[in-house]
């Protein structure tokens, strides 16, 4: 159903972007989750979406596995398990370098296969407790986490919600070989790029005398610690979901989370403690954005820009270049599922495919918009006061992007 003032809700996204953008320098500071409530109550007061709409809108399957997993990543850090994770795997680290490069490909690699906003929500508080350790700043640290699971995600069909569209509306044979075969490499490249770029931009916080505090060996009974039952069980759905989709066998995804969760929920002594700790502030964000997404959608607007661009030949360049710019107006997940239509009817074969899921992905990198893995970030960040603004992502950010679209674009052109 068509808007009937289609300028209200244009405006309200133009009015919520813009008000994330500066909200760090306002008097009342404003969380990002509460910006984006209010446009969404704006729009519904307005009469720009229904009730009904926005209720259909807020998809239950996004909701239940986010809630799970912020269960799940809450559980972890409250019992100690990833500290006790985060001691062994780093506890080789001789120096600040060798941390910050096995930190982007630890999450970047897992990103792959855990899917990014996984990544970021059980990885956030962790790189916090870890920048204490190393002596490094949050923020980059933090940054490092958003840019690391953004760019691992990239070679996976099951890396972000984008790539598994791509891989099901196009109906790829092996998709999992396709991605690895056009972005594997290019995304190895792009991770070392990731710690150049801000091993740059931060060169005054690394010390060469600096040597890591004293080793603790974790315990060895953090194994059986519900919290680490949950993160097993769910690594092994994600993976039996990939491998099972290959014979036509679908997992639900809230499924995954929800089952994942049930160990923590029934026998960890710290449950209440747990769901108390649970970023629901993000999931707020999450019912509302999809309100005021599905209110922007109704107008009809990007539709119409994108029934003009028939005339386009879908080249590899053109596409990631879309892909980058334009998610980060309306998201990529619902611009690849507009673009995915005149893509295949273009008749494009697998290297503007691939083209479309590292252009949709690498946005992320672009903009603090760009990636719901981002804002995931940004809130487990603010809640433990350390801030992330728009202009310090996006200086960072645009670096880094820019060297990797021409990492993923040069390697995807020779190959083809």
């Amino acid at each position: 159903m068509l808007t009937q003032y289609p300028l209200i809700p244009l405006a309200t996204l133009a009015s919520v972007l813009l008000l994330i953008a500066i909200r760090n320098i306002l008097r009342f500071k404003i969380s990002i989750w509460q910006i984006m409530c209010g446009g969404a109550a704006f729009v519904l007061l307005t009469g720009s979406i229904t009730p009904k709409d926005a209720l259909m809108a807020v998809s239950p399957d996004v909701m239940l596995f986010l809630s799970g997993v912020f269960i799940i990543g809450a559980g972890l850090f409250k019992s100690g398990v990833l500290e006790s994770l985060s001691n062994r795997i780093f506890s080789k680290a001789k120096n600040q370098d060798v941390f910050l490069l096995s930190f982007i490909f630890l999450t970047g690699l897992l990103s792959a296969v855990l899917m990014n906003d996984t990544v970021a929500i059980i990885a956030a508080p962790l790189a916090v407790t870890l920048s204490k350790k190393f002596r490094l700043p949050p923020e980059m640290l933090l940054l490092a986490l958003a840019f690391s699971v953004t760019t691992g995600s990239v070679a996976s069909p099951v890396g972000n919600p984008q790539n598994l569209l791509i891989a099901t509306m196009s109906g790829i044979e092996n998709p999992f070989f396709a991605f690895l075969y056009y972005l594997g490499l290019p995304t190895l490249l792009s991770l070392i790029f990731v710690y150049l770029c801000l091993r740059f931009l931060y060169r005054e916080h690394f010390k060469d005398d600096f040597c890591t505090d004293e080793k603790r060996e974790p315990s060895g009974f953090w194994f059986f610690d519900p919290s680490f039952l949950s993160l097993l069980i769910l690594a092994g759905l994600i993976l039996s979901s990939a491998v099972l989709s290959g014979y036509g066998i679908h997992i639900p995804l809230f499924s995954i989370a929800i089952i994942s969760a049930l160990p923590l929920l029934l026998f960890s002594k710290k449950r209440m403690e747990i769901l108390r700790e649970a970023d629901w502030h993000t999931l707020l964000f999450f019912a509302a954005m999809f309100v005021l997404m599905q209110s922007v959608w109704n107008t009809g607007f990007f539709q119409a820009f994108f029934e003009g661009s028939g005339c386009f030949s879908f080249t590899p360049a053109l596409t990631m270049l879309m892909g980058l710019i334009v998610s980060q107006f309306i998201s990529n997940v619902p611009f690849v599922a507009l673009f995915m239509p005149l893509v295949l009817s273009s008749g494009a074969g697998p290297n503007v495919l691939m083209s479309l899921a590292a252009g949709s992905t690498l946005a992320g990198n672009l903009l603090l918009f760009g990636a719901a893995s981002n804002i995931i970030i940004v809130q487990n960040a603010e809640k433990k006061g350390i801030c992330i603004g728009f202009l310090r992502f996006a200086k960072a950010g645009v670096l880094i992007t820019g060297g990797q679209v021409v990492i993923y674009l040069l390697y995807i052109l020779t190959i083809s």
